[in-house]
């Protein structure tokens, strides 16, 4: 069976691509959950992640230390990672690289954490690009491809790549349009996103600097954690 390694549930958003992913389509794993604290975890993820970060998959052996990587290595095993029609796989590819290697403001200015509520002060014009990237390329998606996912009727890798910005959106309330909205609810539908919400806010470990960054995007309205 697959030894998928994964970080903290609430903060780690490189380790749900992977993890929402596999549960999802059924693809069966055993998760082991190494908590990301700062300064203290390069020693403990170097012992079976060459990168010395998380997700790492293991299969009989194969070690593989990427989330894109992860997502290859699946489609060579299992089908329905990808979408089927040539074109749909070609742009859902694509939609995931970029995701995977864009949207940095959105990424540094609203880290992942799944278990806060803030509402964001105004004015991050980095944030707004990728917002209005955000919703011409899933409105792309949604419109070519029929939905109600990003390329095509089923869950695929690529909606798995956006299942953090879901998260994301609803810790932010970041405003988004009316149809990337309707999809962000889609996804935080999903009963492996609920899975992973669930197991979030019952973690008990706090990383104060992940915190105070994602307090730093606007003012703390809540924590819905476990005390």
């Amino acid at each position: 069976m697959y030894q998928l390694y994964i970080g903290n549930k609430n903060y780690s958003s490189w380790s749900l691509r992977p993890w929402v992913l596999m549960t999802q389509l059924g693809v069966g794993f055993q998760e082991t959950v190494v908590p990301l604290v700062a300064g203290s975890t390069w020693d403990a993820l170097r012992k079976f992640s060459p990168s010395g970060k998380v997700p790492c998959l293991i299969d009989d052996g194969t070690t593989v230390w990427d989330s894109l990587a992860i997502s290859e290595y699946l489609a060579e095993r299992h089908p329905g990672i990808w979408p089927k029609e040539a074109a749909a796989r070609a742009w859902a590819r694509c939609a995931a690289a970029e995701m995977h290697s864009g949207f940095q403001s959105l990424r540094g200015q609203c880290p992942m954490n799944c278990g806060l509520r803030v509402r964001l002060r105004p004015g991050h014009e980095g944030l707004q690009s990728d917002v209005r990237r955000l919703d011409e390329l899933w409105a792309e998606g949604l419109s070519r491809f029929g939905g109600p996912y990003l390329a095509g009727d089923r869950f695929t890798a690529a909606d798995a790549f956006f299942a953090p910005v879901a998260f994301r959106i609803q810790t932010y309330g970041i405003p988004v349009a009316a149809r990337s909205l309707d999809y962000v609810q889609r996804l935080l539908g999903l009963a492996a996103m609920q899975a992973w919400y669930t197991a979030a806010l019952l973690e008990s470990w706090r990383q104060p600097v992940y915190d105070a960054e994602a307090a730093a995007a606007g003012e703390l309205l809540e924590d819905l954690r476990k005390s």
